[in-house]
């Protein structure tokens, strides 16, 4: 069942792409360049995007550059107020001043409003189907018994740790910690017959797309966070001072998180197996 629930996350998480494309390519006709004046990340635990409630309200350049700065900071700041977003007087002047210098393609009429509010609409019924999404695959995840080991290990976060345990299943079903790593496709090639230069070899992509796709994502955290404690940042800094290319030692450090995954949570299991046999 969790493994269901992320690949429906996923595919959700591909529409919400294709949505939040479309409005800004909406809003280049509009107001070109708003959804950049604001921080990347939701504001709001449903997983909403400032930007995207904001456009709804000042769709149009002239929404905000049609009035004066004083006018649109006191209705900036009531919409903030109504909507559960914190006001900011910089970034009203930051909207204002943008709005007064972009150009508009399309007219300030009811069509144009109607297409933009019908795509946020579209996009944020996405963004709480995802934020549904994230709170079932954590519950599931909790029902595990691996959970509290997974969720200790840096990079793995509310949406990794679910993927990591959907994905993988029980460990206990690979032989080794190399079958897993294999599993995951960051295994080498096996050689071929022929010329063979070990500098082009390439991991094998064989595996799992789902999980090799989750573990490149943690280790960009693990490089975000650079936690000199981490054994695996240690490694992937270390290679990164060798002068390896990004992309060696992120795979490098995604396959070691994999090993060490592997033997955490095996030994976990082993343990409760061990003490659930000794009360019996």
């Amino acid at each position: 069942m969790l493994k269901m629930q992320n690949r429906l996350y996923l595919r959700t998480k591909k529409s919400s792409v294709v949505l939040r494309n479309g409005l800004i390519s909406l809003l280049d006709q509009t107001f070109p360049g708003i959804n950049t004046l604001f921080d990347s990340q939701p504001k709001r635990s449903n997983g909403h995007f400032k930007w995207v409630d904001f456009v709804k309200r000042f769709w149009h350049k002239d929404c905000v550059a049609g009035t004066s700065l004083a006018a649109f900071s006191d209705a900036y700041r009531k919409w903030c107020a109504k909507s559960g977003y914190r006001f900011s007087q910089s970034d009203a002047e930051k909207f204002h001043t943008a709005a007064r210098n972009a150009v508009a393609t399309f007219p300030k009429n009811d069509s144009a409003k109607l297409l933009i509010a019908q795509a946020v609409d579209s996009l944020n019924a996405v963004y709480d189907a995802l934020h549904i999404l994230r709170g079932e695959m954590l519950r599931l995840a909790s029902l595990l018994p691996e959970f509290d080991v997974v969720m200790e290990m840096q990079g793995a976060g509310d949406i990794t740790g679910p993927q990591f345990m959907a994905e993988i299943g029980d460990v206990r079903r690979f032989t080794h910690k190399g079958a897993l790593v294999a599993f995951a496709g960051m295994d080498a090639p096996p050689f071929q017959s022929g010329t063979f230069d070990s500098k082009s070899r390439r991991i094998s992509k064989r595996g799992s797309p789902h999980l090799r796709k989750t573990l490149f994502m943690v280790a960009s955290t693990i490089l975000q966070h650079s936690d000199p404690a981490n054994p695996i940042f240690q490694f992937m800094d270390k290679k990164r001072a060798e002068g390896k290319h990004f992309y060696v030692y992120t795979v490098a450090g995604a396959a070691k998180f994999l090993r060490i995954y592997y033997a955490r949570v095996k030994t976990h299991l082993a343990m409760l197996d061990s003490g659930a046999n000794s009360a019996a």
